[in-house]
């Protein structure tokens, strides 16, 4: 066969955050010769965040940058190296499944990922995959969506050195203390949190690599308003941290890659009980993730190919109470995927197979093993050309909790009604196993547990009107029942039961709209404008769609916006965020207010390798909590010095 069509998984091309629908490259093959001819599109709304965005972003960790180049409501318990985590649809970060260079990482303990331990520097991309629709990764459990962290690429035939360090300043100004006097401006408040990172990188034609290294310490020192409209400073809340990284890429014959990544995290970090509370505790954590990958599009023959990936992470985490009462939690985790293509000229079949064995040693869980796992087939379906049809099944399994095996259908559909528009359509099932916490807590702890189940749906529209303006949508629904929540029954002790169901229906826009200058210094602007729609329905606790009771921390109206400028050597950005009204507890009786966020950073390149920037958060000083009871900073500024030193091309230039 002269030409063999090989859709290849393990490349990604570049897009702007403007991005919902990501395309996966195709190649021919033609002898040894290898030429990309174009993309495949998939149906997932799909958002993606590139270097360049990560730098000019200015953000302290990956929560801000999700937050403000992508419009992702948060919720945080305060400034850097605070417990924090992202809604995706409606979801927590529990029912969000964590990636990092396509391996899952959320833990078997309580569900969750902590993604402050991800060093921003070392990120070359960040891909959003939302809702439960996902056939790239065919992973379990994500019923907000997908969140992948890509760390490693192929590096340029150069040697580069970057070096970065930045200051972040909270205002000061006269407070009250526990004392209850008043009491003068803290100039040291100016420098609150610093960070310094230091990253080196080779490329050799058909090897490189990169190591990372980086550092934090945050005083978390800020300035609030508390309940009673008092002005207070934040305390008992530092945080100092450090990690670093390796990745090694060697390129073989016909495309086939071997990768190596290994990273490194440690923190000491100290959390009040509540935003202002006098007693702390203290949190250790010591994590490690090591992968190595096997990627070869030419599997054997032509019309194969396959990933093959096996990972191995660590955590330690060792928590001191106020009253020095320590909680350790040891976590090992050994995974495998192995993932299989088949091309043909009408469809394309592809499947795979993903096991994860986990010990886990916890003065509160005891010692606990568990496997699980599963298996996929999909199927690429073209029956005219301007159709294509995406069925997809997978069947998972668990050694623990009393519903052990499970299977997850899904169906995408895309049809490019013009050269323009395109619609996509996807439904799906979404499940998720308990975790170690819900099932053997000491005490608490219920083993009886069956696993949360729901169901969804999406169709979205995505029209190029111009090549600088673009319009895009989604509507979405999704039911969840057997939600897992921690219920205080009689005598006031607190356990987790099958008590959560709920129905969610949203809608997700965004206009982008960029436009070069032909004359004077601007060279080119852009403005982007997102709109969120949220309305959810607890059925809960004896609730009905009459009750009219929301999800806690969901916000009905979300609101993001962006302007940027660019000229030849720099850019200034101006972005805003709104959210409406959320609620703290399921009975919708404790609201936290809404608020508005206004940022505004500017970058400059000075000479050929130095890059200056700051930026300048809540511009307006809002005072507003995004986890009740835990105020967020006011007016904070930061200041970056970021140096860039490149070799000439190793084979000339």
């Amino acid at each position: 066969m002269k030409f063999l069509r090989l859709l290849l998984f393990i490349s990604f091309p570049l897009f702007s955050q403007d991005t919902f629908y990501e395309d996966e490259f195709i190649y021919f093959f033609e002898g040894d010769d290898i030429t990309v001819v174009g993309t495949i599109p998939v149906t997932q709304q799909i958002t993606v965040v590139e270097k360049e965005q990560i730098v000019q972003s200015g953000a302290s960790d990956i929560v801000n940058l999700l937050h403000e180049t992508l419009g992702l409501n948060i919720v945080r318990y305060g400034a850097y190296g605070n417990r924090s985590g992202i809604n995706l649809r409606g979801f927590d970060s529990k029912r969000i499944v964590f990636l990092i260079n396509g391996v899952q990482v959320n833990s078997s303990m309580d569900g969750r990922f902590d993604i402050s331990q991800i060093d921003i520097n070392s990120i070359e991309r960040i891909e959003v995959i939302y809702g439960g629709s996902d056939s790239k990764y065919n992973v379990t459990g994500a019923f907000g969506g997908i969140v992948n962290i890509i760390t490693v690429r192929k590096q340029e035939e150069r040697l580069r050195f970057t070096a970065s360090v930045s200051n972040t300043s909270s205002m000061p100004g006269e407070y009250r203390g526990r004392d209850g006097l008043t009491h003068n401006a803290r100039l040291e408040d100016l420098f609150d949190t610093q960070n310094y990172s230091l990253s080196a990188s080779y490329g050799g034609g058909l090897f490189s690599m990169t190591a990372n290294i980086y550092a934090n310490r945050a005083e978390n020192h800020y300035l609030f308003t508390d309940h009673y409209n008092y002005t207070r400073r934040k305390d008992n809340n530092e945080v100092w941290d450090a990690g670093a990284s390796v990745s090694f890429v060697r390129e073989l014959p016909d495309l086939i890659k071997l990768i190596f990544s290994s990273s490194l995290y440690y923190g000491d970090k100290n959390f009040p009980l509540s935003g202002f509370s006098s007693y702390t505790g203290n949190q250790m954590d010591f994590s490690s993730l090591n992968n190595f990958m096997l990627d070869m599009p030419r599997a054997f023959h032509d019309d194969f190919s396959t990933k093959l990936s096996l990972s191995y992470q660590f955590n330690i985490l060792e928590y001191t109470s106020p009253s020095m009462e320590v909680s350790l939690h040891n976590q090992h985790d050994f995974a495998a995927v192995n993932r299989w293509n088949w091309y043909s000229d009408k469809f394309t079949a592809g499947s795979g197979i993903d096991f994860r064995y986990i010990n886990l040693d916890s003065t509160e869980i005891g010692n606990r093993k568990r496997h699980d796992g599963g298996f996929y087939l999909t199927f690429e379906l073209k029956p005219v050309k301007s159709l294509l049809i995406i069925p997809s099944s997978k069947i998972i399994f668990t050694s623990e909790g009393s519903s052990n095996i499970a299977l997850i259908p899904k169906l995408g559909i895309l049809w490019n009604v013009t050269d323009n528009i395109a619609l996509r359509n996807n439904y799906f099932r979404n499940f998720k196993f308990p975790d170690f916490e819900e099932l053997y807590w000491s005490g608490t702890g219920n083993p009886d547990l069956r696993s949360e189940d729901g169901w969804g749906a999406d169709i979205g529209v995505s029209w190029h009107i111009t090549e600088m303006f673009k319009l895009e949508g989604v509507f979405f629904t999704q039911w969840i029942k057997d939600s897992i929540h921690w219920f205080s029954q009689s005598g006031g002790v607190w356990r987790p039961e099958n008590v959560g169901e709920a129905f969610l229906f949203g809608f997700d826009s965004n206009i982008y709209y960029e436009h070069p200058v032909l004359s004077g210094i601007l060279k080119k602007i852009s403005a982007s404008i997102s709109y969120k729609y949220l309305t959810s329905f607890l059925l809960s606790y004896g609730y009905t769609f009459n009750s009219g009771k929301r999800i806690p921390y969901n916000p009905k109206h979300t609101f993001s916006g962006t302007m940027e400028f660019f000229w030849d050597s720099g850019s200034i950005s101006i972005s805003g965020h709104y959210e409406s009204l959320r609620y703290h507890d399921t009975a919708n009786l404790t609201e936290l207010k809404p608020y508005f966020l206004l940022n505004a950073g500017i970058n400059q390149k000075i000479g050929k390798y130095i890059i200056i920037s700051g930026t300048v958060r809540n511009i307006l000083n809002t005072s507003y909590e995004s986890f009740y009871d835990y105020p967020m900073p006011g007016v904070t500024m930061t200041l970056g010095f970021r140096a860039n030193i490149n070799t000439n091309r190793i084979k000339g230039e």
